[in-house]
């Protein structure tokens, strides 16, 4: 069959966006890596910061343990509100409506708005001051939506034949729900806590507000403690550590890459089963 030009014209406009989202990606890593590489260094990893290491191995760990307690706040309560909403909820329902308008509301609001309402609500009215759980609860407020959103078109892409089976072997609401729709949109559920994992570990404005930017580990839930991305955003703007800079950058890339690959292959191995 012969192509019509603007079939032509409309698969290369997509070939060339393709192309140049590559190409910029491939430019922002490789200028990361080039001008960081080279002051990754042993003293970078100290057990402690001080102004003679820079060490990052503080953030390291303040951002694993931000991750690991934002999700295990949201995750959960986003699950549980996209199967209310697809499963439970009836179409039309006006309350449904009021709970998709806000969560579309809430991702559409600025990271530093999140951080001043963090500081005002968790730092200072709960009084838990600087500390690692102000900032988690603060991004665990930002990145409910994305997994509320995520969760909810996974569930509607299960094909309603799985419940009707289900419903017709004599199972129950409930058990149809976690036997076998679930297990069915595990893939899409996961791809959104990498997109979820990718947002907490790149996150600046909100947590500087909340959690503070004290470069030690925490050594409690009320401790402060700075992210990787605080961390480089603090020797960036001191002017004086910029290679620094951007060795915390490749070490931050490297991260959210390794995390991002092994949530890659759970969602494989839940496909597989």
């Amino acid at each position: 069959m012969k192509k019509k030009p603007w079939d032509l014209f409309c698969f290369a406009l997509c070939c060339l966006s393709a192309f140049f989202t590559f190409a910029a990606l491939l430019f922002l890593i490789g200028y990361i890596v080039i001008n960081g590489a080279g002051y990754i260094t042993p003293s970078l990893f100290a057990f402690s910061y001080n102004t003679e290491n820079v060490s990052l191995f503080p953030a390291l760990l303040t951002t694993i343990f931000m991750i690991i307690l934002s999700l295990l706040i949201s995750a959960p309560i986003g699950v549980f509100t996209a199967i209310y909403l697809v499963e439970y909820a009836k179409r039309g329902n006006r309350f449904v409506h009021i709970i998709r308008i806000t969560m579309e509301t809430l991702s559409g609001i600025p990271s530093i708005v999140y951080g001043l309402f963090g500081m005002l609500f968790f730092v200072i009215w709960l009084g838990w001051g600087f500390s690692l759980l102000a900032g988690t609860f603060t991004i665990s407020i930002m990145i409910l939506p994305l997994i509320v959103r995520t969760t909810e078109e996974s569930l509607k892409a299960t094909p309603d034949s799985y419940r009707e089976g289900a419903f017709g072997l004599g199972a129950g609401k409930l058990r149809t729900v976690f036997k076998v729709v679930l297990p069915s949109a595990a893939s899409g559920i996961l791809a959104g806590m990498i997109l979820a994992i990718g947002r907490i570990a790149g996150e600046t404005a909100a947590l500087i507000y909340t959690a503070g930017t004290v470069a030690q580990i925490p050594q409690n839930l009320f401790s402060s403690g700075r992210t990787l991305s605080v961390h480089m955003y603090a020797l960036s703007s001191e002017g004086l550590y910029s290679g620094q800079a951007y060795a915390t950058a490749v070490i931050l890339l490297i991260t959210v890459i390794l995390l991002n690959t092994l949530a890659a292959i759970m969602t494989k191995q839940f496909k597989k089963e």
